[in-house]
């Protein structure tokens, strides 16, 4: 992997888990824990959105599609600690 494809990859998922660390829960986590949380929801938004057909391209699409993909595990992690 080049640098530039690791730096994107790491700014994308900085940007998708403050994303989704304001839509869900008000606040960020800081900026490790918002990579983490924007790259696994990447993970889990490109299976979700490749279950219902839809593909996103470019560089607003990979923060749609990882940010709804934060967002729900975000929801699920809830969930999870009740």
């Amino acid at each position: 992997m080049q640098v530039e494809s690791l730096l994107m990859f790491l700014i994308i998922g900085g940007i998708a888990g403050w994303l989704a660390g304001n839509f869900m829960k008000g606040g960020g986590f800081g900026l490790v824990g918002n990579i983490v949380v924007g790259i696994i929801g990447a993970v889990i938004g490109g299976f979700v959105f490749g279950l219902v057909g839809l593909s996103a391209t470019g560089l607003i699409g990979s923060i749609v599609v990882s940010t709804v993909g934060a967002c729900i595990l975000l929801f699920l992690v809830g969930i999870v600690k009740k």
